[in-house]
């Protein structure tokens, strides 16, 4: 009889974050991409709040899986043990590969529309450990620089929603009643 064994999520998030920090991405350097998307659209945004929601992106099993799938492809690349073309592909971040974006986008999505223009911008700019990722001097990190980005986007998409609902609460309170057609 085969049985299928239960992955636990608590043990797919441990890995996830295990990978990340073997990786040199705290989730405080992730925290401060966050604060550097959000600052200007939520001006008293602590990073404490960041990396609560860096956390929180964290705890979905579709942003574990990713990681745990992307970082292993730039593990094997690193270790140069993948098929060719595939392995000189990913070892040098080959512009027409696109497949580290796909699986970002997963991630991106889980927030809605204002994640793929967080990511877009956070992905072009390079900010904070990004730009390290994206330098080939510090590994093979093909799919984690746009992971990273995109748990960053994620996670500044997760404020903005959060912040406009307590701005919306806080009118309803107020006796604000929405505006008429």
């Amino acid at each position: 009889m085969n049985q299928q064994q239960h992955i636990w999520s608590e043990q797919v998030y441990s890995k996830a974050i295990e990978l990340l920090h073997e990786r040199g991405v705290r989730l405080e350097d992730i925290g401060e991409i966050v604060k550097f998307l959000q600052e200007k659209y939520i001006p008293d945004l602590q990073m404490e709040q960041c990396i609560e929601s860096v956390n929180a992106v964290l705890q979905k099993r579709e942003v574990q899986n990713a990681l745990l799938t992307g970082i292993q492809l730039d593990i094997l690349a690193e270790q140069n043990k993948l098929l060719s073309p595939l392995q000189e592909m990913l070892a040098t971040d080959e512009s027409l590969f696109g497949v580290d974006e796909v699986l970002a986008l997963a991630i991106v999505n889980i927030y809605g529309s204002i994640g793929f223009t967080n990511y877009g911008y956070a992905d072009k700019l390079k900010y904070g450990v990004l730009e390290k990722l994206n330098d080939k001097k510090y590994g093979v990190h093909t799919f984690l620089d746009d992971l990273v980005g995109a748990i960053a986007a994620a996670a500044s998409s997760r404020l903005a929603h959060r912040r406009r609902r307590q701005e919306e609460e806080e009118l309803k309170a107020k006796s604000v009643s929405y505006p008429s057609k």
